[in-house]
This record gives structure tokens, sequence and C-alpha cells, in this order.
């Protein structure tokens, strides 16, 4: 540990829950091609409130974890954000996220080169089968027709 880590918010980082593991997903979808749209926003927040996952988090709380997940994607970045939150999201939980950054992908209409990039990435971080994911797309690109 350096000389100024603990004063400078440095030093060995926090363990991160499976609900943080599973917002940093959700908003690194969101957040794919470098700014996150009102749509996508909405879908975050929408999916977040109706799990048990996040059930006892209290708003306040909900807001700090987010606050520190965007903290990291915007200095780390979107890949490492991936990357950090599949090492943490278990087994169970997995193809759900991958679904709902699907979702939140394409909540605005468009999909941008960026967002195609990180689906993939997430199939990989995620290990979700090729056959899988793709019938996952399939399902969201019908669920956010019109």
């Amino acid at each position: 540990m350096g000389l100024f880590d603990g004063m400078l918010g440095g030093g060995a980082k926090k363990e991160m829950t499976k609900a943080e593991a599973f917002a940093g997903i959700l908003l690194a979808a969101a957040g794919a091609d470098g700014h996150i749209a009102d749509e996508e926003v909405s879908s975050l927040c929408t999916t977040t409130q109706r799990m048990k996952l996040f059930s006892n988090i209290a708003p306040n709380k909900f807001g700090s974890m987010m606050d520190g997940l965007v903290k990291i994607l915007k200095r780390e970045g979107v890949d490492k954000l991936v990357e950090r939150c599949a090492d943490v999201l278990p087994d169970d939980l997995r193809e759900t996220a991958f679904a709902n950054a699907c979702d939140i992908v394409l909540a605005d209409g468009v999909v941008e080169d960026e967002e195609k990039e990180l689906i993939e990435k997430l199939q990989n971080e995620l290990d979700i089968p090729g056959d899988r994911a793709l019938d996952i797309v399939s399902v969201m690109v019908i669920k956010n027709r019109g």
C-alpha cells in the first residue's frame, strides 16, 4: 500500500456483491455506446425494482451502489466493469443478466457497434453458449419491436 492510498481512496478494492454485479452488467449495457439514454436508465430501474435481488436495498443504498458502479465505469471503462461483475455474478443469474442487458441495449431503438461488441463480450464473460445467446437476443428483439 502506497503512502497516500489510505488518504486518497486507493488501497484494497471493496468486495462486490451479487446485486452490484448484476446492476453493473446492466449499467455497462446502458453505457456501452458512450452515453446513457433515458430509455436505458428507465429500463435499468424497472428491471432492478422488480427483482427480489434488490428488494431489501433501501433507495439511498441503491443510489450509493449505482454511484460506485458509475465511478468504476468512468475510471476503468465498460470492459473492465463487465469483467469485474462477471467474476462475481453467480451462475443462476448469468442468463438473467444477459437477457436484461440485451433488453437495455435495445431500449432506445438503436444498436450501435459498441453495443453489439458489448453483447458479444457479455456472452463470453458470462459463459452463455452461442445457441442460447441467440435465443435470448431473438426474444429481446421481438420484445422491443414497435
